[in-house]
């Protein structure tokens, strides 16, 4: 039989012509942060982040990450953090105004973005090979993630082995940075509570992968006095001058106060004043 008649012989080139394209080298020095979407990398050339002073209501939390993220860059032992609580209390915002601040410092440290879709954390292994043999400190970060769909177990599990004790576990060089709200991660639902077979395998699942960042680090919905004081930082960097009146109205009418809401307001003070917020 001929070669361009074996069945083998096709097969095999079919799949290869299925299989995705080698990714391009990515120089993981040039830039100060990247996005990785478990098949490609693209590299951001500005890290856009609120300036660390002026994150408010959160002092404790910044700085127990910014040091620990400043250990890291330094080549020190450092944690991988989990940031969990309250929508739009300034997690993500955090995460990148830390790495941003100590950029400017001169620290060698870059971040890199990835999805936090339990289907976007099976590119993690080649993304840490990738890493692992460049000569310089990465923070991954996961930005909102949440294991309440039919595969939470599966990918809890994944997630926990690469922090800790898997084959393919972060590289020395690598820490994790992970937002969630806790019920996200540590969610039990009515049908585990009636499973009669190892009910809380689930919920020990998600448990476990909480348990291994050594850095965790709640958020609760901020207070009146809290949401205030952010606005107050926000409004006195930009020359802005408010009402504090109207800024609980403005929160009442959304139904919450947080860092988000309150940047929202600053953003309507700018817009009313004909201010540009840049």
């Amino acid at each position: 039989m001929g070669k361009d008649t074996d069945p083998l012989v096709r097969i095999a080139e079919a799949l290869e012509r299925m299989a995705p394209p080698a990714l391009p080298p990515t120089d993981w020095l040039a830039a100060p942060a990247y996005v990785w979407s478990g098949d490609s990398v693209l590299a951001v050339p500005s890290l856009q982040a609120v300036p660390l002073d002026r994150l408010r209501g959160i002092d404790a939390q910044k700085a127990s990450f910014t040091e620990n993220a400043r250990r890291h860059a330094a080549g020190l032992p450092a944690h991988d953090a989990l940031l969990w609580g309250s929508r739009g209390m300034g997690k993500s915002a955090l995460v990148k105004a830390a790495i941003a601040d100590i950029q400017a410092s001169g620290g060698s440290l870059a971040l890199v973005q990835v999805g936090g879709e339990a289907d976007a954390l099976s590119g993690l292994p080649r993304l840490f090979s990738q890493l692992g043999d460049t000569d310089r400190r990465f923070l991954v970060f996961i930005d909102d993630i949440g294991f309440d769909g039919p595969e939470a177990s599966s990918a809890a599990r994944s997630l926990r082995s690469l922090l800790e004790g898997g084959a393919m576990a972060r590289p020395a060089n690598v820490r994790l940075a992970v937002t969630s709200n806790r019920r996200a991660i540590v969610e039990r639902h009515l049908a585990e509570q009636d499973d009669p077979i190892n009910p809380r395998d689930a919920v020990d699942d998600r448990l476990a992968l909480a348990d291994r960042f050594g850095l965790s680090l709640g958020f609760p919905a901020c207070d009146q006095n809290a949401y205030l004081d952010i606005i107050s930082g926000y409004a006195k960097a930009h020359g802005l001058d408010f009402d504090p009146e109207d800024a609980l109205l403005w929160a009442r009418q959304r139904g919450s106060r947080s860092g988000r809401i309150a940047w929202h307001y600053v953003t309507e003070l700018a817009g009313r004043a004909g201010r540009s917020l840049d």
